[in-house]
């Protein structure tokens, strides 16, 4: 063959091999976006510091057995799965430096204790992710005591030591610690009691998916939620998002998905969509959607409803809802409570949204029935208050954090008897999410008003449709009207019906073009009211 027609031969295929590639992209995305486990319909997941949800045994730290007692009041509140701060030996109230990664935390109880969780849990229908922390481990770890104390030490590889510094942390701050043993430092990016584990050492990389083995087969979770991931794996300048670290996520998401082929993670990646985006198709399941997070806080406090959609069509564009999780704060940030100004009126608008939006939406214990908390980080993390009795019903003994001094009048035990109350509007939410089609798999639309005050969106799955309203500002808004660009709905009469109660809605027509058009569900809408609005159309 001459060289003319060997590159003509060799064009082709390289121009066959790209239109196959092309073809191939997409459903490599979906093969590995995979089908969503049928728990994820409609769910919501619970955040817990089984630390602080309840003490069984009167020493004042929450426990295990605690958490077992307490798991009807989240099966009662609609949760489909719970996510465990760390339950593995520390040293640390937080335990976020991991001393034991095959112990659970003896102040929680044993590995029986947290088997029978598990089993309870699922019992009610319940799934149990568990906070895994890969970045770092504690400085305690017998690892880590041996790599510092013998140079010699095949440990010594699992870390990271210098003799001098090589530069600042990821956020500019200090990153090198200096070892208390001899004249050297080693990297621990957030605390000198956390030392970064070195995921270049492939016996570190075997270790980490020997560990989640053991908490998928023996401990029987159904996943992870996992720590700063960004942090993973540093390559030179780089120290966050490097390409090791989405290599080293795709190695460990297919050893999970080989032990336990349904196992769901979600990873903290506190940035933006466009950082979070290149974690995705292969590496976890899902991510937490900080940028959502800020638009909803944002959208309540200021009442201004431009851009609180942004961010949740561009994932719902991008991704099935089951693979993003959007929450309102977090065990590291101020409480939804407090960062909304103290007002219920703002939790309540929140929560709303929050819950009948797409995703998988997490909340955060105690931010059902608006419990307060500010830095430092003990204060985020405090007891959970259920009754107004001293040690706010959490335990008989003196506990290890102050409950807030709100706990006498916000709490389980006054909410549950409240029909008004932030906890039974949580309930409400929670179980509407899972029973109405529309709130568990609907589409999003965005919905044009008159007023900057109000936001409007459908969410819509087939022949189900719900319509959210809500007014966000400081006074009752009137005289708005709602709109679509697009067609929406099929033509029809529809007739409103409020699925949180109150006040009906007033019929919406829609026209052969499918469009809804300058559309009036009320007269007025109270400050910081929602209409939950479920569409019946005529006939149907």
């Amino acid at each position: 063959m001459g060289t003319q027609a060997v590159s003509i031969a060799r064009a082709a295929l390289l121009g066959a091999g790209l239109l196959l590639s092309a073809w191939l992209a997409p459903l490599e995305a979906q093969r590995a976006s995979g089908v969503a486990p049928a728990w994820t319909r409609g769910a919501v997941c619970y955040e817990v510091f089984v630390r602080s949800f309840y003490d069984s045994n009167g020493d004042g730290i929450g426990d295990l057995n605690g958490l077992i007692e307490k798991l009807d009041y989240i099966a009662q509140l609609g949760a489909s799965c719970i996510w465990l701060m760390p339950v593995a030996a520390s040293p640390s109230y937080h335990g976020y430096d991991v001393s034991d990664y095959y112990k659970v935390e003896p102040a929680y109880g044993t590995n029986d204790d947290f088997k029978r969780l598990v089993a309870a849990a699922h019992r009610r229908g319940i799934v149990v992710l568990v906070d895994m922390v890969l970045n770092h481990s504690s400085s305690e770890h017998p690892y880590f005591q041996a790599a510092l104390h013998d140079t010699t030490s095949p440990y010594r590889a699992w870390y990271r030591f210098a003799p001098q510094p090589l530069g600042k942390g990821p956020w500019g701050g200090e990153a090198w610690r200096r070892s208390p043993v001899r004249d050297e430092y080693y990297y621990g990016v957030f605390w000198s009691g956390m030392p970064d584990l070195n995921y270049e050492t492939p016996a570190v990389r075997e270790e980490a998916k020997k560990i989640a083995t053991f908490w998928l087969r023996e401990m029987d979770v159904d996943g992870f939620r996992l720590d700063a991931v960004p942090y993973v794996v540093e390559e030179g300048s780089c120290l966050a998002g490097c390409p090791g670290t989405h290599a080293f996520l795709r190695e460990y998401a297919a050893h999970l998905r080989g032990v336990k082929p349904n196992a769901y993670t979600v990873g903290e990646v506190w940035a933006g969509i466009d950082a979070m985006l290149p974690y995705y198709p292969d590496q976890l399941t899902s991510y937490f959607g900080f940028e959502l997070s800020d638009s909803l806080l944002s959208t309540v406090r200021t009442g201004a409803a431009a851009g609180l959609l942004t961010g949740f069509l561009r994932l719902q564009d991008t991704l099935p809802a089951y693979r993003w999780s959007p929450f309102l704060t977090n065990h590291d940030q101020t409480r939804t409570l407090t960062a909304l100004g103290g007002e219920v009126a703002r939790a309540r608008l929140a929560a709303t949204l929050l819950l009948t939006l797409p995703g998988l939406p997490f909340i955060y214990y105690g931010e059902e029935i608006g419990m307060t908390g500010n830095k430092p980080d003990p204060r985020l993390r405090t007891p959970m208050q259920w009754s107004p009795r001293p040690g706010a019903g959490f335990t008989s003994g003196k506990p290890w954090e102050a409950p807030q001094p709100d706990s006498l009048t916000t709490n389980v035990a006054v909410e549950d008897r409240d029909p008004k109350s932030l906890l039974n509007l949580y309930r409400q939410l929670l179980h509407l999410r899972r029973q109405n089609e529309a709130l568990a798999t609907g589409k999003l639309i965005a919905l044009s008003t008159s007023s900057a005050q109000v936001a409007g969106y459908l969410r819509r799955a087939g022949e189900h449709a719900v319509l959210v309203v809500a007014n966000l500002g400081g006074a009752p808004a009137s005289g708005f009207s709602l709109g679509s660009r697009d067609s929406v709905l099929p033509p029809g009469r529809y007739t409103p019906r409020n699925l949180l109660g109150g006040s009906q809605a007033a019929t919406l027509q829609v026209g052969a073009d499918g469009r809804i058009r300058e559309y009036v569900p009320a007269a007025a809408i109270g400050s910081r009211e929602s209409l939950v609005l479920e569409l019946r159309r005529a006939g149907r």
